[in-house]
């Protein structure tokens, strides 16, 4: 019996090439009436890390059952395996690179499969460059359909899905430390500090460098500083993060993704 799920695509493939449309192509020859719903293609080329955040920061914003088809893959073609994995409130199709482990930080898997069904891809023979057009695309609309997960492939323990290793904040003498987890597109460094971290504190963060200390206020609007000067404020998605007021904090800073940075708490005297 056809579900029409909603499907969700989350690829690096750009917008000037023709992978992405044709993604969509080899879902709609399974079922033309499947609603697809991008959240992205312009994940930075074979950046894993930034896909697990997207697609983390993403996810919860769709109906329950989604089918969310994530493909950053630079694996392709080797032994990493394709996965189907079934959590409470969705279903994730890609590969097993690490890429799925943000949603798996807050969502359990109920169930996970390799694809090995060829019944369930494009084609019994496929690309060994364009698995996310002859395996992804298509068995996440065959589950999309209403396919049981249990028939796209071998049942696979859901704890042995790949893990991306993001450090952990950790509370210091001062404050907290963490690092820099992703970079947008104005060149906001998005922290993995949460903001329940900081209820109740004022606060500012520290950036070391080879030759110097810099000090940036917080604020609870990127408005709040003066325009071309740093903040640190809370964002959307209830992370700490450094911005600069009409501007980018990364080209400022020059940080990259694992960068360190210090929150402190400020004390009254």
């Amino acid at each position: 019996m056809s579900k029409n799920r909603i499907i969700t695509l989350l690829t690096d493939f750009g917008l000037s090439d023709v992978y992405a449309g044709v993604m969509k192509g080899a879902i709609a020859q399974i079922n033309p009436q499947l609603k697809v719903i991008d959240i992205t293609h312009q994940i930075p080329s074979q950046n894993i890390a930034a896909a697990r955040f997207c697609l983390m920061t993403a996810f919860a914003y769709f109906p329950p059952e989604t089918v969310h088809i994530a493909v950053v893959d630079p694996g392709v073609g080797s032994k990493r395996r394709g996965v189907a994995v079934k959590c409470a409130n969705c279903f994730l199709v890609g590969p097993d690179n690490g890429l799925f482990s943000g949603v798996l930080s807050r969502e359990s898997a109920i169930a996970s499969v390799e694809l090995t069904n060829p019944k369930y891809w494009r084609t019994h023979q496929p690309s060994s460059t364009f698995h996310g057009r002859d395996i992804f695309a298509a068995a996440g609309a065959h589950l999309a359909n209403g396919v049981a997960l249990e028939e796209l492939g071998e049942a696979i323990d859901p704890a042995s899905l790949a893990e991306l290793e993001i450090p952990n904040c950790a509370v210091t003498a001062t404050g907290i430390e963490g690092c820099v987890q992703y970079v947008d597109r104005f060149g906001n460094l998005i922290t993995n500090i949460p903001n329940n971290c900081i209820i109740g504190n004022n606060w500012s963060v520290t950036i070391s460098n080879s030759s110097d200390a810099i000090h940036i206020p917080s604020g609870k609007t990127y408005s709040d500083s003066e325009p071309g000067d740093l903040i640190a404020i809370t964002g959307s998605d209830a992370w700490v993060e450094i911005a600069v007021n009409g501007g980018s904090a990364q080209s400022v800073l020059k940080l990259e993704c694992g960068a360190i940075v210090q929150l402190l708490f400020e004390t009254n005297n």
